[in-house]
């Protein structure tokens, strides 16, 4: 099908008919003649030494791309392995960055939590509506997480194994899309098209990242959410042509409603795994109006825009009957679905926005609203991404259809008639130029996927650690306080303190208001000693960040170091108040009231601490010994047991257990608890001291005259055991003078 604009002529370049293509493929070119189809596919095409048939018509652009044109199972399996050899290395990756607090410290993802968590929790485990959530709503990839936990808990193998396999699924289902967007004869484009997509190095953070999942997933549903919405519109242009020729069309109508349905599905999916899954509606917004229908659409757009209003008048008129009216109705079904979406999003979040911190998303902080717009993405990863939009075809005549119109004079099919001029016509060696260049072109391009999946070897490398994943990030950008930070806080877990305070101090260098690495500096200054410079530090980063919990219970801890009891009581006070469920403020508190000598409100705070996490070994502890000491021994028993029911193997637990049961004559069951703690701690001298001293006042001197022996051999200043073993020995009368 033609449509004549006068001065412009527009023929399909992807399917027979302007008027019914639906898969994509921009529909003609810029040029003022007509030209027929039928007329060029029975022209002669001459003999070709470059590996092209002549029994195969020259009917669309990608017969002259320098590649075998692949059965689609050959080409998905193709596509998926390249995208799985790119970041094997993944799989002996250990949680780094971000997946520490989204996976380790995530009690959402364990099966003990309830399921409902999910759908009330941000990604990172708070709740959506506390202040300082982040308001990341994606409980499906949050899901996929406690799965892979019901399968090896926190071994983090299954965990890259499964972003993997979704990179691999994500490319094989570009293949699908890219046979869309270039049109159904373009298979080796699509195919060179989706290798490159595969193996590209950007996607590295996505897939060796284990929180790059919710990345992935959303890919892979916006994916499906287009895909559904292109056999929508193919649906509708069937279903109107079986109206008008024949009357069993109501068998097939209200197919594409069902597909429109399985797009708004996708895409609320999609938004479930990451909150830019929305903006599947307007890529399939776009499909439908550049690339449907041949295009036909989009040009008349463009030649309203550009001021041809005769031209765009000619070509509305040209639109069949129908699609106009059949777009805008999709339109509306979009429409709908977004500001649904939307609508229940801001719900979910309790109708307030996200705060950020300006280290981690400056952009957020600009003063001017495009500004903020443009360096969005720039804010939270330092990246840019330059785009390119022409296609790349061989030969080098031209990359852009309206280049080579424009060449030509006249309408020629691209890259079909530059391979009929190049074979036919011309002197033998500008063909043999043509076809060298042709291999150049193939060598090129294997040149660069191998440069990709190299690239993407080492990347993934660098993401194996932390460690390993921050020096890399130092080497890109030596002046981000972040990176410091993060290279501080990675040598701190490492035990490395002098490298730690180096970083931390660098990061507050680069950035003073810093407050994250205030707080961590002055943890370590604290445990140095040195109380001052920690006290500033912390009171400084309270000052820049009110609702800061974790510096105001740290202050507190400072405060109580010092003395300073009252303030100590308002800091660990403040820390609740802007984090109410904050087990580990509750434990300082109690062992502050302790000191003041409140013990029933120690024990208060401790109950509670340990209500919040049961897992907090040393608020069990401190609720044991305070019993102990005040002689309220059965309490202290009962409080053990159900402390053991959450850390059965907690030697701690064990040996206070112990401890209390041998001052009740319960020697047997002393005994089994003192042995159990020095099963799981056997290098801990006191545990082998009291056991000593158990067996002492059990009467088995020889036992007891052991355990004191391994003490001391385990720490030969341990007074206490050198004095029970002189006892001992006096006693029993071998001691030698």
């Amino acid at each position: 099908m033609q449509v004549n604009h006068g001065v412009f002529t527009l023929s399909c370049f992807s399917t027979g008919g302007c008027g019914t293509m639906v898969c994509g493929g921009w529909c003609g070119s810029w040029d003022g003649e007509q030209h027929n189809l039928q007329e060029r596919e029975a022209s002669p095409r001459g003999a070709s030494s470059c590996k092209t048939s002549q029994n195969t018509p020259l009917s669309s652009w990608d017969q002259d791309v320098p590649a075998p044109e692949l059965p689609y199972l050959v080409a998905a399996l193709l596509v998926g392995l390249c995208a799985g050899v790119c970041f094997v290395n993944s799989l002996f990756g250990d949680f780094v960055f971000d997946d520490s607090e989204a996976i380790v410290n995530n009690n959402d993802i364990r099966g003990e939590t309830p399921l409902c968590n999910l759908f009330h929790n941000d990604f990172w485990g708070t709740r959506l509506t506390h202040p300082s959530s982040h308001k990341s709503y994606r409980p499906l990839t949050v899901l996929s997480f406690r799965i892979n936990y019901s399968w090896g808990a926190l071994d983090p193998f299954s965990y890259h194994a499964v972003n993997i396999v979704l990179h691999c699924l994500v490319s094989i289902m570009s293949l699908r899309v890219f046979y869309v967007v270039f049109g159904s004869q373009a298979p080796r484009a699509a195919v060179l098209a989706a290798i490159l997509f595969a193996t590209h190095p950007i996607h590295t953070e996505a897939v060796s990242g284990i929180v790059g999942r919710a990345d992935l997933l959303c890919a892979l549903f916006v994916f499906v959410a287009f895909l559904s919405y292109v056999r929508a519109v193919k649906q509708a242009s069937e279903e109107a042509a079986n109206r008008k020729q024949s009357c069993c069309w109501a068998k097939r109508c209200g197919q594409s409603n069902v597909y429109l349905v399985l797009t708004a599905a996708a895409t609320a999916i999609a938004m479930l795994c990451k909150e830019v899954g929305i903006t599947a509606l307007g890529v399939c917004s776009a499909y439908d109006i550049i690339l449907a229908h041949g295009g036909v659409i989009g040009r008349t757009v463009i030649l309203l825009v550009l001021g041809h209003s005769t031209r765009a008048v000619s070509s509305w008129r040209s639109i069949p009957d129908g699609v106009v009216r059949r777009m805008v109705w999709r339109h509306v079904v979009l429409m709908v679905t977004g500001v649904g979406l939307l609508v229940a999003r801001w719900i979910v979040m309790g109708s307030t926005v996200p705060r950020f911190m300006k280290v981690d998303n400056p952009a957020s902080f600009l003063d001017s609203v495009v500004f903020r717009i443009c360096v969005d993405g720039i804010g939270h990863g330092h990246r840019t991404i330059s785009a390119c939009h022409k296609p790349v075809l061989p030969g080098g005549i031209c990359h852009s259809r309206a280049c080579a119109v424009s060449a030509s004079g006249r309408h020629m099919h691209p890259g079909g008639d530059w391979h009929e001029r190049a074979v036919s016509g011309r002197p033998p060696w500008q063909v043999r130029q043509a076809c060298l260049l042709q291999r150049v072109i193939q060598a090129g391009y294997l040149v660069l996927v191998v440069v990709f999946i190299l690239r993407c070897q080492q990347r993934s490398r660098e993401w194996l650690t932390e460690k390993q994943l921050f020096n890399s990030g130092l080497d890109v950008c030596p002046l981000n306080a972040k990176v410091h930070y993060n290279i501080g806080k990675v040598a701190a877990d490492a035990g490395d303190v002098m490298e730690a305070v180096r970083r931390y101090r660098e990061a507050l260098r680069l950035n003073p208001d810093y407050d994250q690495a205030m707080n961590n500096l002055a943890n370590i200054l604290k445990d140095q000693g040195h109380l001052d410079e920690a006290l500033h530090l912390l009171q400084q980063a309270t000052t820049l960040r009110p609702d800061f919990a974790a510096a105001w219970m740290n202050l507190g801890i400072v405060q109580a170091s010092l003395g300073d009891h009252g303030s100590a009581e308002n800091s660990y006070l403040t820390a609740l108040s802007h984090r109410s469920v904050y087990p580990d403020c509750l434990y300082n508190l109690g062992n502050l009231y302790l000191e003041k000598g409140d013990h029933q409100a120690a024990l208060a705070t401790w109950t509670n601490a340990t209500t919040l996490k049961p897992s907090l070994a040393v608020a069990w502890t401190n609720m044991l010994i305070l019993l102990d000491s005040q002689g309220l021994y059965q309490p202290a028993i009962d409080i053990a047991d159900q402390a053991l029911k959450h850390l059965p193997n907690e030697p701690a637990l064990h040996f206070n257990l112990a401890n209390t049961l041998g001052k009740l004559n319960r020697y047997q069951e002393s005994e089994s608890h003192f042995l159990l703690a020095t099963t799981l701690d056997p290098s801990n001298a006191n545990y082998w001291a009291n056991l000593g001293v158990l067996y002492h006042r059990w009467r088995k001197y020889e036992q007891a005259q052991q355990s004191y022996v391994h003490a001391l051999r385990l720490n030969p200043t341990l007074r206490s055991a050198q004095d029970n073993l002189s006892m001992l020995l006096k006693a029993t009368g071998k001691i030698t003078r």
